[in-house]
């Protein structure tokens, strides 16, 4: 849908959903994020609820859309509501950039209460696809993201919190990473989204007596005996655990 085709009769007013997509490449978590049409700023994948839609389908619809991919797992973990996180100069800005005729859009202007999620995605499924109000789709590193509007970096920020406290309860090293992958690497997703440093040994240790990795072949690097073994989860005991909660964090 176009976004000079939305009016205030097509959606709910002041309320919007806003997507903060992960994905994992070269032991880097990664956030997916638009580049907005005035070439300056950065923004996250959202949109609007349309009155006849349930709020997780807007945010499902929008995920689809950014990413060609359906059914991943998507969670709400915030409401971001205070009055000054939408700017007025930024926003008009932003609509001149779109050609969008002041008057007859006004309700850009208005305040807007938006719903975060965070998806976990495999990184090389992904089809990065702009939206009517961006000029490009990119993954950029969590450490190094570019200038964004509004309050779209504490959204961000939030998310990591929100991650990092279902990191025992919920599949997200089972929808980051690949069907088979090294030990390093998910010790890096659980590194980053607690923001510390892991001991090798110690992690190994754990996440191989839990019982939910099933070790394959080694990994080939051209050097047999350096090459880590790769390990897949078993879906059933993983998801049979997270029901239970993994355990003390690390």
């Amino acid at each position: 849908m176009d976004i000079k085709d939305l009016d205030t009769h097509s959606f709910i007013p002041g309320l919007s959903v806003d997507n903060v997509i992960f994905g994992f490449h070269n032991n880097q978590l990664k956030v997916l994020l638009l580049q907005c049409k005035d070439q300056k700023h950065w923004m996250l994948p959202g949109g609007y609820i349309l009155r006849d839609e349930a709020v997780d389908s807007a945010a499902e619809r929008v995920l689809s859309d950014r990413t060609g991919l359906k059914k991943v797992f998507l969670q709400q973990f915030s409401v971001f509501g205070d009055p000054s996180r939408s700017k007025e100069r930024l926003t008009k800005g932003l609509m001149k950039s779109m050609d969008l005729d002041l008057e007859l859009n006004r309700w850009f202007l208005q305040r807007f209460i938006t719903i975060g999620y965070y998806a976990l995605v495999e990184f090389e499924k992904v089809t990065p696809v702009p939206d009517p109000l961006s000029v490009s789709c990119e993954w950029f590193e969590i450490d190094q993201l570019p200038p964004l509007i509004f309050d779209h970096k504490l959204i961000i920020t939030d998310a990591l919190t929100a991650m990092r406290q279902h990191l025992h309860f919920q599949p997200i090293g089972l929808n980051l990473l690949p069907a088979s992958f090294p030990l390093k690497s998910l010790q890096s997703i659980y590194e980053t989204i607690l923001g510390k440093k892991l001991d090798r040994p110690n992690f190994n240790r754990k996440m191989l007596s839990l019982g939910i990795l099933e070790k394959k072949e080694k990994q080939f690097t051209g050097a047999a005996h350096k090459a880590p073994f790769l390990y897949s989860f078993r879906k059933k005991e993983y998801y049979k655990l997270l029901k239970e909660g993994i355990g003390e964090a690390f």
